[in-house]
């Protein structure tokens, strides 16, 4: 066959995604950097990043500190990188949490980006999708008036369905190169809590459980690593309770939670509003087994028994007893590791790639 004849090798997609920077960690940026990263040079994608926090300009740059006023300061900011940088792209895929994050960030990039003539993909992350459909109409008008909604959990696919919105699932992203899976042998009172310290996540209850095991484990040990607006709350139950053995880490760099998972032998987690969160998956890589209280969304990732053990939210004497449960039968311990271990594999990038592919490219 001649060169001229040859059929034309496919054009790679043009994908924007839309997303908060590293600057500030959390969920959304982490998986907004590793989908940027792993893509970088894929002979499909042709990937870029737009910040929906672009730092404020060097006269402005005091503001910072103010999270009310940068906001006012760098939406306008925000808009024209949206209007300039979505010119020559096939899809923005855009990153999503609720409430008025919601209307700050993606409801504005869905507009530009369909002003831009580009398909809009919203990636929604939180676990508040059925509060804040219920209390924004605007955000069932919002999410309606794209060409897909995706979500990292079967559970969110569940709630958009009862708002009469079509939403698919592809899992968040877990890079196992940061996690290193052990067998603990001995099972030690070694407890870790990768929660921040904010009111969804329970962390009062992980501290008064992690009480109840010094009852029967005088020696045992909590690392709380993270950071939030209750902080002071909970370093005061740790003193009210007269507890030893609980170390504030701060908030640890992505680069650097490995390690706090590889220093423990038991994942505890007791957030009572959730959707995927990625420290149970974290967990689930480095081999600490996971004990953690259920909200509605847990069950979709944790299998009771199986890959981990659940318990009612906000009791905190069910999360200390299947902490005892595990220091008490190692066998169990093990075996829920490396069923969870297996189940971490689902959310590598080798099977969360094509799942991407297939959805981009079913947009165009």
């Amino acid at each position: 066959m001649s060169d001229s004849a040859k059929p034309p090798a496919a054009a790679r997609l043009r994908v924007c995604i839309v997303a908060p920077s590293l600057r500030y960690v959390g969920g959304q940026s982490v998986q907004a950097d590793l989908l940027l990263r792993h893509w970088q040079n894929d002979p499909d994608i042709d990937i870029s990043f737009l910040a929906v926090d672009p730092p404020l300009p060097g006269s402005f740059a005091w503001a910072e500190g103010i999270p009310g006023l940068r906001t006012i300061l760098r939406e306008p900011i925000y808009f024209w990188h949206l209007w300039r940088r979505l010119k020559d792209v096939d899809i923005a895929h855009i990153f999503s949490a609720s409430y008025w994050s919601f209307l700050l960030a993606p409801a504005p990039a869905s507009w530009f980006a369909k002003r831009r003539g580009c398909k809009t993909l919203i990636n929604y992350h939180s676990g508040e999708a059925r509060d804040h459909l219920q209390r924004f109409r605007s955000a069932k008008f919002v999410l309606s008036s794209v060409d897909k909604i995706v979500v990292p959990s079967g559970y969110l696919v569940d709630v958009f369905r009862e708002f009469g919105l079509s939403a698919s699932a592809v899992p968040n992203i877990v890079d196992l190169s940061q996690f290193r899976y052990r067998q603990r042998t001995p099972l030690r009172p070694h407890l870790v809590c990768t929660r921040g310290f904010s009111t969804y996540y329970s962390v009062d209850v992980v501290v008064r459980a992690f009480a109840e095991v010094k009852k029967e484990y005088p020696d045992a040990r909590l690392d709380l690593v993270g950071g939030g607006p209750l902080e002071g709350d909970i370093r005061k139950l740790v003193g009210d309770l007269n507890l030893t053995g609980v170390n504030f880490t701060g908030v640890a760099p992505y680069k650097e939670i490995g390690k706090y998972y590889d220093q423990a032998d038991i994942f505890i987690n007791a957030s009572w509003l959730d959707n995927m969160p990625l420290s149970v998956i974290e967990a689930f890589a480095s081999g600490t087994p996971v004990v953690t209280t259920s909200p509605e969304c847990m069950p979709y990732l944790v299998q009771h028994e199986r890959t981990g053990l659940l318990s009612a939210v906000g009791d905190e004497k069910a999360l200390a007893a299947n902490v005892i449960r595990l220091l008490r039968d190692p066998a169990l311990a093990m075996s829920l590791a490396q069923n969870a271990r297996d189940a971490s594999r689902k959310y590598t990038w080798e099977a969360v790639r094509e799942q991407w592919l297939n959805t981009y490219r079913g947009l165009v």
